[in-house]
């Protein structure tokens, strides 16, 4: 049976470089490789193959004598590989370590930066909540808030140990924190049980803190809201978070932002909206008001003729965007106010001018005495 050509095996052109053979090894072999395949012969042939190529072409002598005959230059120079256990123990230095566990620690064994060899972890994230009014999120402000969180025993410093005493080796890990655990001709890279990645003992724990190493606390902290923040918004503020456990860096604070309804303005998006009342003169007739806004008062025409619901609207009067810093508009909704009392004067001269409309509106009010005579009248007079 005829060989494969061993650059078709891999992947790879004939003047490929030996990073690049290397490369493709290494993607080939966790592809192919057994415990990722159980049962499947097909694909265990394939990782012997792809172990074999990179046999001879990772070796200049031997890739030299493989590009001048052929399969024929090789012959009896290559290992024959008969499980995927003695390429593991051909090839272990290029996956990481002796017995190839380093390339599949990395995929099996979690993520995570290292400090000498352990496993360190990012503290975690805490929360606090901030209650601002609209002014205050449209203009950003900077407040101190009190984050609760670990801080460093004084204590002990922060090492868990009682005053005068030291944390000894964790006998299960050697101090690494990791151990690691054969599964068939698989190696993984777990948490050591024992210290729990910690690469230590405590045997005299402190007693303020109990061998943790931390105290619970509440840490003032000055905090910059930036200017058009909304109900709902987070803001994070780096490293204010738990501290690490393990030497790593420091969780995150998240502050939720909660804004209060303001009694005039109703928000909606970058745009404010301010429902303001004027009599019907004014919007007979027209007018210059004042209207509030969140930078102070403005004068707004009101045209001849406005009706209900009609909308004005002032350009940059709103909120700004907290990415772009451009503001939006205050839109004013025009409410027709009617009036619920009138003086003599105003219903005379309103009452004149439902005459010029030619509008039939209801007579004047009648004293309930004076309503009952005039009903009993026309019976006397018969």
């Amino acid at each position: 049976m005829s060989k494969l050509d061993y650059y078709e095996v891999l992947g790879i052109s004939r003047d490929a470089s030996g990073r690049e053979i290397s490369s493709s090894y290494r993607k080939l072999a966790v592809k192919f490789h057994p415990d990722s395949n159980p049962g499947d012969e097909e694909a265990t042939e394939k990782f012997k193959q792809a172990a074999e190529a990179y046999e001879v072409l990772s070796d200049d002598e031997k890739r030299s004598r493989y590009d001048r005959y052929g399969h024929a230059g090789v012959e009896g120079a290559g290992s024959g590989f008969g499980s995927a256990s003695d390429i593991f123990e051909a090839f272990g230095d290029m996956f990481g370590g002796s017995g190839g566990g380093g390339i599949f620690e990395s995929f099996f064994g979690g993520g995570g930066s290292r400090d000498g060899g352990r496993q360190v972890r990012k503290g975690a994230n805490v929360r606090v909540d901030m209650t601002l009014t609209l002014e205050e999120a449209a203009e950003g402000v900077t407040q101190n808030i009190k984050i609760p969180r670990s801080e460093k025993c004084d204590s002990c410093e922060g090492s868990g140990c009682k005053p005068g005493s030291r944390p000894s080796m964790c006998g299960t890990c050697g101090g690494l924190g990791q151990v690691l655990q054969q599964r068939g001709i698989l190696r993984m890279q777990t948490t050591c049980p024992e210290c729990r990645g910690e690469g230590k003992r405590i045997d005299d724990p402190c007693r303020d803190c109990r061998g943790s190493g931390f105290k619970k606390s509440k840490v003032d902290v000055e905090i910059q809201i930036p200017a058009g923040v909304d109900d709902g918004t987070r803001v994070r503020v780096t490293g204010q978070g738990e501290p690490s456990p393990d030497g790593g860096p420091a969780g995150d604070c998240y502050c939720f932002i909660s804004v209060k309804e303001h009694n005039l303005f109703r928000r909606d998006g970058e745009h404010l909206i301010l429902q303001m009342p004027i009599t019907y003169t004014q919007a007979a007739l027209g007018a210059t008001i004042e209207i509030p806004t969140l930078e102070g008062p403005e004068d707004l025409t009101i045209a001849a003729g406005t009706q209900s619901n009609e909308v004005f609207r002032i350009r940059g009067k709103g909120i700004a965007d907290p990415h772009s810093g451009r503001k939006g508009d205050l839109h004013i909704q025009i409410n027709i106010e009617t009036p619920k009392k009138l003086n003599k004067r105003q219903e005379e001269l309103l009452r004149e001018l439902a005459e010029l409309e030619e509008a039939h509106v209801s007579p004047k009010r009648k004293s309930f005495l004076e309503s009952i005579k005039d009903y009993f009248a026309p019976a006397a007079d018969e």
